[in-house]
């Protein structure tokens, strides 16, 4: 038994065309064939939708602003980590590595030991 609530039905088949687009090669070509032949057929939809609903694109500037501050400060945390120097007497230590290896890391303050693993020598050989 399914339920007949438009919701219900609504979310059932966009699942089963979620699914159907996965696993079916043939309808996925249908459907992106079909895409293409709409956006053909209706070039200036885009703009005409934008200018009739502002509150559309604002909403979507909006969305982007906060992806690309996401994806900025994901950027800014992968190799650097910055405190509140005002709020932190902190004390670093560095230790391993090379310090050609350590320069890429920058650290304004923290209260963080930061172990690399030690370089290793080539193995020499002592015996016979």
């Amino acid at each position: 038994m399914v339920c007949s609530q438009p919701a219900c039905q609504r979310r059932r088949k966009s699942e089963y065309h979620r699914q159907k687009l996965e696993k079916d090669a043939v309808y996925r070509q249908v459907v992106g064939d079909s895409q293409k032949q709409w956006w053909s057929e209706h070039p200036g939809y885009q703009q005409q939708r934008r200018q009739s609903r502002p509150e559309l694109a604002q909403k979507n500037r909006e969305r982007q602003r906060a992806r690309d501050q996401k994806r900025r400060l994901a950027q800014l945390v992968r190799n650097n980590v910055a405190l509140d120097l005002k709020r932190s007497a902190a004390e670093v230590w560095l230790l391993g590595g090379e310090l050609s290896d350590l320069d890429r890391n920058n650290l304004a303050s923290a209260q963080v030991l930061i172990f690399q693993p030690p370089v290793r020598s080539p193995a020499v050989c002592l015996g016979s």
